[in-house]
């Protein structure tokens, strides 16, 4: 049979203080760490632009603005002027011979391509 594992903490009362002081300032550096870290995550959340739509409509730029391309989200074709929609919309504008653009192909992500 082994021996007994020594006691984990000296027996003294002063070393035993020592230990608590150096746990006490750890936790405080930990807790500090925490609400930094909390802040950091809560200024990004304030500040992070919001995501993008999943598919945008580019607009002729005559005066009726009717839709001339189909765009992903991210596409940095569609101009900033594009429209958000949905996944309905672009489905729909697809299917009224919109035409999609070559780069991006939200119609293969759609699934609407033929071929």
């Amino acid at each position: 049979m082994s021996d007994p594992l020594p006691p984990p903490y000296p027996p003294d009362d002063e070393r035993l203080a020592d230990i608590e002081t150096y746990l006490t300032v750890q936790l405080m550096y930990v807790r500090q760490a925490r609400a930094a870290e909390a802040r950091r995550r809560a200024i990004q959340q304030r500040t992070a632009p919001p995501p993008p739509p999943p598919y945008r409509i580019q607009r002729g730029l005559d005066a009726t603005r009717t839709p001339v391309a189909v765009h992903l989200g991210t596409c940095v074709l569609a101009g900033k002027g594009a429209a958000g929609a949905s996944e309905q919309a672009a489905r729909r504008a697809l299917a009224d011979q919109v035409e999609a653009c070559a780069v991006c192909r939200p119609d293969t992500e759609l699934g609407m391509i033929d071929g």
